[in-house]
């Protein structure tokens, strides 16, 4: 672990603001976005990820007639959600990233042990038990009801959903929320076997749920793509909707690795090109914030080289 709070590429540093400079030049910032996209996509077939091929089967699946009856029509989209990111014009509003999500987040697996040869199931497996292992031993000791906040396609509320339903003999009860209701229809899709209670479409921070129903709410590589005010926002709700004795527990981008910090620069750039709230994030004192919400007992720990999970409890 690093003694540096964060990379030189994020804040104010003099190299930050230079990447800044060349990501707001806009002809140099549709070269990063399409640069950004070869590379996801190559990388990704490289390893075995089939990029095109999952996209053209969704695309021919028919969930596209399902948008509407996934959608929330009193959800109003705040400013941050609608800004171009991981290099799309729309954001997560729109089929080309509900249809390539799924492959983008085998493909971060992947990055997170590049020196160790791992297939794509067997690095998604091991990034999603790194953060397991932690819930385990610093998470509430029953958890019966789950919400996992940010789900996009529902990897992550599945292999959560699993972990607890493998780990004990009550039921779980599991709630996945998104923003984007094209993500929900390919994740309400993709839970074949209909494990997951509600796929939800509403806004972390306002999520229409009732307090103290859930004991432990996540967000999953969320907060790296919102402005500190919202990530404030969310933690509150999420500590009006937990029971006492419940958990928050984050797991996300971590900005003491000394991986993340060492990113060569094509990669920090076409990173910083693609995810438009990276120096409010690298700068933002998670646990500090967390701590203002009234969470205590707060534990950080790196769960995997690039990658540290904070978790805090309501107490009572």
């Amino acid at each position: 672990m690093s003694d540096k709070i964060k990379p030189d590429w994020a804040g104010e540093d003099w190299l930050s603001r230079f990447v800044n400079l060349l990501i707001q030049t806009k002809p140099i910032y549709a070269v990063m976005k399409r640069q950004a996209r070869q590379v996801l996509i190559k990388t990704a077939e490289k390893n075995g990820i089939p990029w095109r091929q999952t996209y053209q089967d969704l695309e021919a699946s028919g969930a596209k007639g399902r948008l509407a009856e996934m959608t929330n029509e009193h959800v109003v989209y705040p400013d941050y959600y609608k800004m171009p990111f991981h290099a799309y014009s729309e954001g997560n509003l729109c089929w080309p990233a509900a249809f390539e999500a799924e492959s983008a987040t085998h493909s971060m697996g992947l990055r997170v042990w590049p020196k160790e040869d791992l297939t794509w199931e067997a690095a998604q497996n091991r990034l999603r038990s790194s953060f397991h292992q932690v819930l385990a031993q610093h998470g509430p000791d029953q958890v019966r009801n789950i919400l996992d906040i940010g789900c996009s396609v529902g990897i992550s509320t599945l292999a959560l959903h699993r972990f607890y339903a493998n780990a004990q003999t009550a039921q779980v009860h599991t709630v996945g929320l998104d923003l984007s209701p094209y993500m929900l229809t390919v994740a309400e899709m993709r839970d074949m076997k209909g494990e997951i209670a509600e796929w939800r479409h509403a806004k972390g921070e306002d999520t229409g749920l009732p307090d103290a129903t859930f004991d432990l709410v996540a967000l999953q590589f969320v907060i790296h793509e919102l402005p500190d005010q919202a990530s404030r926002s969310i933690f509150q709700e999420a500590w009006r909707l937990l029971r006492p004795g419940g958990a928050l527990a984050i797991v996300d981008n971590n900005p003491k690795s000394p991986v993340i910090q060492n990113l060569p620069p094509v990669l920090f750039t076409l990173m910083k090109s693609t995810e438009p709230w990276s120096d409010q994030y690298y700068t933002f004192d998670v646990e500090a914030a967390l701590q203002e919400t009234g969470f205590e007992g707060i534990v950080t720990m790196a769960s995997d080289p690039r990658h540290r999970t904070i978790i805090g409890k309501k107490g009572g």
